[in-house]
């Protein structure tokens, strides 16, 4: 059984829109810098779980659609690249990515924003990681109830 994820992307760096733009709608989720995200990557992320992408650092965060993991957890090659902005001068040393990622596929876009806020005030979202004070990690787990509260809300639409 697939599981849920939420994932977040600043929109000025790469948004929805570039993600739906790009070759086959599908890109490597590239330069995660977190132990803990890249582990859950790493260690947990399979083909064919389900993703929200979340528009972070921006006027209204939310999520803005959702995404399937369409390769599983491979080395972020980013990180050996020194004209990269997330080169990892430890990483190159070593020869080897310390830092992993997988490949996503855009599935639908939300009719919706489902925003930050509006997620604060909905009965069943109180638990999420993603409202938690200082919860500030890239990528997190979703419960398949909350997944199935904030698709209802965004209502999803073709791409």
């Amino acid at each position: 059984m697939p599981r849920h994820w939420l994932m977040k992307t600043e929109p000025d760096t790469f948004s929805f829109d570039d993600l739906v733009k790009a070759k086959k709608s599908t890109t490597s989720w590239e330069g995660v810098r977190n132990y803990q995200a890249r582990n859950l990557m790493r260690d947990e992320m399979k083909l064919g779980d389900q993703v929200f992408i979340y528009h972070s650092s921006c006027e209204v965060p939310g999520v803005v659609g959702t995404a399937e993991v369409v390769k599983e957890s491979h080395p972020d090659q980013s990180a050996l690249d020194p004209k990269s902005e997330y080169y990892d001068e430890k990483s190159a040393k070593d020869g080897a990515s310390r830092w992993m990622l997988v490949d996503v596929k855009a599935a639908q876009r939300f009719k919706t924003l489902v925003s930050l806020t509006a997620m604060r005030e909905v009965k069943g979202l109180e638990a999420m990681p993603l409202l938690k004070k200082g919860m500030r990690l890239s990528i997190q787990p979703v419960t398949p109830a909350e997944w199935a509260i904030i698709v209802k809300l965004g209502k999803p639409g073709p791409l």
